[in-house]
């Protein structure tokens, strides 16, 4: 008897923990970390300070908003490369001017669909100014000349179920719609002449990827 209900109480419990991983949607993610040196840490946290008037002891967002990007050109190689160093190259004087801190972004995607994460989630990335700290970053390899493809197209829905079960996310956005934010209260830049126009990820893209997530209760403007 006593066997017996230990065996029930196993089997309830198993049960109970494998509902809860499948509330999750399976997806395989390629773990490539960029540096997040101590230089990187005390940037990100002035950039957190100086832009978004915020004072954090660490560089860690709450993640309410994804954006989507696309790399304007590059490799998986080549990108990566670019975004492992703390500091932004001399040849971007408008967004050096702001702030000293690289860009980066917490997921990488390649034309294959092939999804690689370079910063954990909660960590702060530099990708979208106003939102940064709030907002996780997926940038995909392509450019206007060069569109977005299908398997990113999945790959990129596939990445916003598993990102949605994770986190509170209330917006996925393109990088070209981050102005619609500028007057809501999300919205945290101390310049307000701090602004460049984006056309990424591409309309098509998003229209594609939007289908993929009408089951998900998500926004895409405030």
């Amino acid at each position: 008897m006593y066997k017996s209900i230990l065996v029930f109480v196993f089997i309830v419990l198993s049960n109970v923990a494998i509902a809860k991983n499948d509330s999750i949607p399976a997806i395989h993610i390629i773990e490539k970390p960029i540096s997040f040196s101590e230089e990187r840490k005390k940037l990100s946290v002035e950039y957190l300070q100086n832009r978004h008037g915020l004072s954090l002891q660490k560089p860690i967002i709450t993640p309410k908003i994804i954006v989507l990007h696309f790399t304007e050109g590059g490799t998986i190689k080549s990108v990566f490369n670019y975004f492992n160093s703390a500091t932004i190259e001399a040849g971007r004087p408008y967004n050096k001017k702001q702030s000293n801190l690289n860009v980066s972004s917490h997921y990488l995607i390649d034309r294959d669909g092939t999804i690689y994460h370079l910063l954990a989630d909660t960590l702060f990335a530099r990708h979208t100014i106003g939102l940064n700290y709030c907002a996780i970053g997926v940038e995909n390899i392509g450019s206007v000349s060069n569109p977005l493809t299908e398997k990113q197209v999945a790959a990129n829905v596939a990445l916003i179920n598993y990102l949605s079960k994770k986190y509170p996310i209330e917006y996925v956005i393109g990088h070209s719609e981050y102005g619609k934010f500028r007057k809501t209260p999300l919205w945290k830049e101390t310049d307000p002449n701090y602004f460049t126009g984006k056309a990424d990820p591409g309309e098509s893209f998003l229209k594609q990827v939007r289908e993929g997530i009408k089951n998900l209760n998500v926004k895409r403007s405030y």
